[in-house]
């Protein structure tokens, strides 16, 4: 179990090394992950992967993909800087490329040797329902083979999770076995976002998370927007509360119900961008609270 597992130790400032793509227009990657955690309390100290003017759901951007190196380069200088043991995780989401990915896990691997209750926080982007796989060749691989066994936590969306599984999830217990499959891979901990099986109704949305044998199940009502970066702040979420409050049923609640209160007020607004600096409230009390129920 993490250190940071009670509520004894809220006071306690998080350290999360988060290593993920930067955007200098509206929120994705670390653009969408630091601020809220931030927020929370939590130190981030960010390392970005590439550098682009904006996401790429626009269908152009400028800027850069940085290459593994540079990542080796910045951890090397947290390290002379004596940080690392006070790393409580490292959290990783979007990798353009599997050296980037092997640095990243280079990384994890040197929080651990500092700070053995250190977890690593995997967000395994592949693809997504009705886009399919949109990154490069390689990577869904290296996910699978590298990335997964070396996690504590993974936050994979129903697609990704078939496609890392190999299982085709139409129910809730098909959904169940999948998440107990990823967990023999290496992971203790998996959040399923996005979820919709035969029992979801039209209006809502679904998660799932599992944990040492047990499984909670959290639904909310299905927002009509479809923006990006949702997904990199939720991740980033359920680490914080799973590490503060040491228990997975209690980090969905917490970071389902922010996560809903953004998109709610990112719906109403209409934006192209999550809100997330407007709706920065929700982070640390959400509008509506909903509750994970064990299935």
């Amino acid at each position: 179990m993490n250190q940071a597992t009670s509520p004894s130790d809220a006071g306690r400032p998080l350290n999360i090394l988060s290593i993920q793509s930067w955007v200098s227009y509206g929120h994705v990657g670390n653009a969408s992950a630091v601020f809220p955690l931030q927020r929370l309390g939590a130190e981030v100290w960010a390392v970005n992967t590439v550098q682009f003017s904006n996401h790429t759901g626009y269908g152009a951007w400028r800027g850069s993909v940085f290459g593994a190196e540079l990542i080796h380069e910045l951890v090397e200088g947290i390290a002379e800087r004596g940080a690392l043991p006070r790393c409580d995780a490292v959290l990783s989401g979007y990798m353009g490329a599997a050296e980037i990915g092997e640095a990243i896990l280079a990384a994890a691997g040197r929080a651990k040797a500092a700070n053995p209750a250190a977890m690593y926080c995997c967000d395994p982007v592949i693809g997504d329902v009705g886009r399919g796989v949109f990154v490069r060749p390689g990577i869904p691989e290296f996910m699978r083979d590298r990335a997964l066994p070396a996690a504590d936590i993974v936050t994979p969306n129903q697609f990704e999770l078939e496609w890392l599984t190999g299982r085709e999830v139409r129910s809730l217990e098909g959904a169940k076995a999948a998440v107990a499959a990823l967990q023999a891979r290496g992971p203790r901990c998996v959040l399923v976002t996005s979820l919709r099986t035969e029992a979801t109704p039209d209006d809502a949305i679904e998660l799932l998370a599992g944990e040492g044998g047990e499984f909670w199940r959290l639904r909310t009502p299905l927002l009509p927007l479809s923006i990006n970066g949702a997904g990199d702040a939720i991740a980033a979420l359920f680490l914080f509360h799973r590490l503060r409050w040491g228990e997975a049923r209690v980090a969905l609640s917490a970071a389902a119900s922010s996560i809903y209160g953004l998109l709610r007020r990112t719906a109403e607004a209409r934006s192209r961008e999550i809100l997330t600096v407007a709706a920065q409230e929700e982070f640390v009390t959400p509008s509506r609270v909903f509750r994970a129920e064990p299935c």
